[in-house]
């Protein structure tokens, strides 16, 4: 689960560490408002105009803007909530932009030998290692991903104890390697720590500050984040109702909203084969081989063990919401349920599908692969029933399904 960079900004707050102040507003009405609130403390009025969506790429599209007056802040408000943003991290379309955070300027001290005082700072889990990482960079306010590409020497990584997590004495050397002494490093150090002791109690699976930068404005320096991003085990939500209210639906596809209500697993991808897999394993499997024949998985969508008629027909609706689906790939071991209750229910939801102009029953080519317990019996119901189900062919493999279908849609 994803939050937005106000939420994110307003969580940071709440563990102690340093953000400049900020609003979140829906109207152009606000703007004027929130800027003048922002920025009522400061000599030289300075804030800054970010839309509020689930993507990168914000301020080379445009919906980041520096803004020095009221009016400034009402003009670049009203462009950003009435227009679609488009960046390499949206779809085609881009996204309808309803929540801006407006924040207070701040004045980023000058770096010996020249650019600004800012670094990456984020805690996720080391798939190869299986423990949490702290990565950091000074070369914060950039994309992350593109400095480890071509200057992988520019990023600090320091696994966490699985126990402990991180220790004081890992946090101070990660602030020295950064090129901080003194009072600063101290303060960069104390960030580490509240940000690991977050990121642990609230079952995150990534917690990212870009930039934490040093103010130079209003007395002595001082180590401030300055941009925040938080993604969240949804498995652990349940432990975290603060959390889960702060999702936006807005910002989730809603195809993948509507299956986790029925406890399935979808997501959506590119391609035109849709695929109904019981287990993750095997669907990732069953995608791999659309692929090896040259097809193009449109999703990624796992039913679960018991794979029941309910949901398989829920399963079948989600999947031909997508106009983009010509042909769908049915494959399911039955070990939990046996293949001739699983062949009935696939039966039972074909012909009971509800298309989007109102007829009834399967359009589109549909491949079914059984295995497991009684396969020969649902094997043979699934061939007495071509009569009802005229799209539907059974396969006896998966390679044999993945060519039919394949070929089916084209």
């Amino acid at each position: 689960m994803k939050i937005h960079e106000y939420q994110a900004r307003d969580l940071l707050a709440s563990f102690g560490i340093p953000v400049p102040p900020g609003k979140m507003i829906t109207s152009v009405d606000d703007a004027a408002g929130a800027f003048k609130a922002v920025t009522a403390n400061q000599m030289l009025p300075l804030a800054v105009v970010k839309a509020q969506v689930h993507a990168g790429g914000r301020g080379k599209a445009g919906f980041v803007k520096l803004v020095k007056t009221a009016d400034e802040a009402t003009t670049a408000a009203r462009f950003m909530l009435s227009n679609r943003m488009v960046s390499p991290q949206t779809p085609p379309e881009g996204l309808e932009v309803t929540r801006l955070l407006i924040a207070s300027g701040v004045d980023i001290a000058d770096r010996k030998g020249g650019g600004k005082e800012e670094f990456y700072l984020a805690i996720t889990t080391d798939r190869t290692t299986r423990r949490n990482i702290l990565i950091a960079s000074r070369e914060g306010g950039v994309e992350i991903e593109q400095i480890a590409h071509d200057r992988p020497d520019a990023i600090i990584k320091e696994p966490l104890h699985p126990l402990l997590g991180l220790q004081g004495f890992q946090a101070r050397e990660i602030a020295y390697r950064l090129g901080l002494t003194g009072k600063l490093a101290s303060q960069a150090a104390d960030v580490m720590m509240k940000l690991s002791k977050l990121y642990i109690e609230k079952d995150c699976s990534l917690a990212e500050i870009n930039p934490l930068v040093i103010a130079s404005s209003g007395g002595e320096p001082q180590v401030l984040a300055i941009d925040a991003k938080f993604n969240f085990d949804e498995n652990g939500l349940f432990r975290h109702k603060d959390v889960a209210a702060l999702a936006d639906p807005a910002e989730e596809n809603p195809a993948e909203q509507r299956a986790s209500k029925f406890g399935l697993t979808y997501i959506a991808l590119d391609g035109n084969i849709g695929c109904l897999v019981n287990g993750a394993g095997l669907a990732m499997a069953t995608m791999d081989i659309i692929k090896l024949h040259g097809g193009e998985p449109a999703n990624f969508l796992d039913v679960g063990g018991g794979a029941t008629e309910e949901a398989v027909t829920e399963a079948f609706s989600i999947i031909l919401s997508d106009a983009q689906v010509k042909g769908v790939l049915v494959n399911i071991f039955g070990g939990i349920m046996r293949c001739d209750v699983i062949a009935q229910g696939i039966i039972n939801a074909a012909t009971k599908h509800k298309n989007a102009d109102g007829s009834i029953g399967f359009k589109v080519p549909l491949v079914v692969r059984l295995e497991g317990t009684n396969v020969d019996a649902g094997r043979k119901l699934l061939d007495d029933a071509r009569s009802k189900v005229p799209t539907m062919q059974a396969a006896k493999d998966l390679t044999d399904a993945a060519q039919k279908v394949c070929a089916a849609v084209g």
